[in-house]
């Protein structure tokens, strides 16, 4: 059952938002603590991590957001779209405007890692449609700036510059 009370949904649409914001963070302090020599305190965190998942998993499930997987692609399509299209752009501008130097580095990452996402989950919904499956072997995400490549990383991210063997591979 989805909830349908307007406070009711706004509420634990605030607590997706705060789980989801937790389980990241709490993912990033995660490797913070293991490159520091803390290994104990990265698995607390990563554990920890995945039941704030876990809560918002099930916020977002309340709230009747999960559907089939093209509907699933559909809403994926149209994040990153509207990232590419208009935050991005506008968030990047803005700290160009205001001489925020890191801000303009992490939204020109984000915004050209985003083109590259639309575009294959475009492709995945028409598959998915179709009953079909991606073909995919390998995906290689850059760990610096979010570049994303299918099958073959190239020899260098061509957004940051990161050297092929630094990627990330998800098999």
């Amino acid at each position: 059952m989805v909830v349908e009370r307007k406070m009711t949904k706004k509420f634990l649409e605030e607590a997706y938002a705060g789980e989801s914001m937790a389980h990241m963070r709490y993912m990033i302090f995660a490797d913070v603590a293991e490159r520091e020599g803390f290994p104990n305190i990265a698995k607390l965190f990563r554990a920890i991590a995945f039941a704030e998942l876990v809560h918002a998993r099930n916020h977002y499930e309340a709230l009747g957001n999960v559907k089939d997987t093209p509907s699933n692609l559909q809403v994926a399509i149209d994040g990153e779209t509207f990232e590419v299209e208009e935050m991005y752009p506008v968030y990047k501008a803005t700290a160009e405007l205001q001489g925020e130097k890191e801000a303009v580095r992490s939204t020109h990452y984000a915004l050209e890692a985003e083109k590259i996402h639309a575009e294959l989950y475009k492709k995945a919904k028409e598959l998915a449609e179709q009953k079909k499956d991606l073909e995919i072997k390998k995906v290689y995400i850059c760990p610096v700036c979010g570049y994303t490549a299918v099958d073959e990383a190239p020899d260098r991210c061509p957004v940051c510059g990161v050297p092929k063997e630094k990627f990330v591979v998800f098999e």
